[in-house]
C-alpha cells in the first residue's frame, strides 16, 4: 500500500516562505512525475508544479518565480519551497506520484497552507 506523509504546512504572513515535504512509500512499481496540486474549497484543483525522475519541472503561471520544486529519488521524497507568498496561495496543497508507466498515480492526504495576517 502507496503511504504519503505530508508536511510543511501551517499559517504565515503575505510575503513569507514555507517548505513542504512528502515522502512516499509502499510503491511496487518506479515512480516518475511527483508533484503538487492545490485546492480551495469550491473552485477546480489546480496543478501548482510537477518534476520528473530526470529533473524536469514545470509550474502554473501564477506560482512561476515564488515557489521551487525538487525531489531526492533515493529517497522517493519531493519538497516545495514557497516564497513571497500571497493570500491566493491559501489551499490545502496534496503531493502527488505517478508510476514510470502512468498507469499508477498516487495522492497524499493534503496539507493546509494558510497564508494571512
Amino acid at each position: 500500500q502507496v503511504q504519503f506523509v505530508e508536511s510543511g504546512g501551517g499559517l504565515v504572513q503575505p510575503g513569507g516562505s514555507l517548505r513542504l515535504s512528502c515522502v512516499v512509500s509502499g510503491s511496487d512499481f518506479r515512480l516518475d512525475a511527483m508533484g503538487w496540486y492545490r485546492q480551495v474549497p469550491g473552485k477546480q484543483r489546480e496543478l501548482v508544479t510537477t518534476i520528473t525522475s530526470g529533473g524536469r519541472t514545470n509550474y502554473a503561471d501564477s506560482v512561476k518565480g515564488r515557489f521551487t520544486i525538487s525531489r531526492d529519488n533515493a529517497k522517493n521524497t519531493v519538497y516545495l519551497q514557497m516564497n513571497s507568498l500571497k493570500p491566493d496561495d491559501t489551499a490545502v496543497y496534496s503531493c502527488y506520484a505517478q508510476t514510470a508507466d502512468q498507469l499508477h498515480t498516487y495522492w497524499g492526504q493534503g496539507t493546509q497552507v494558510t497564508v494571512s495576517s
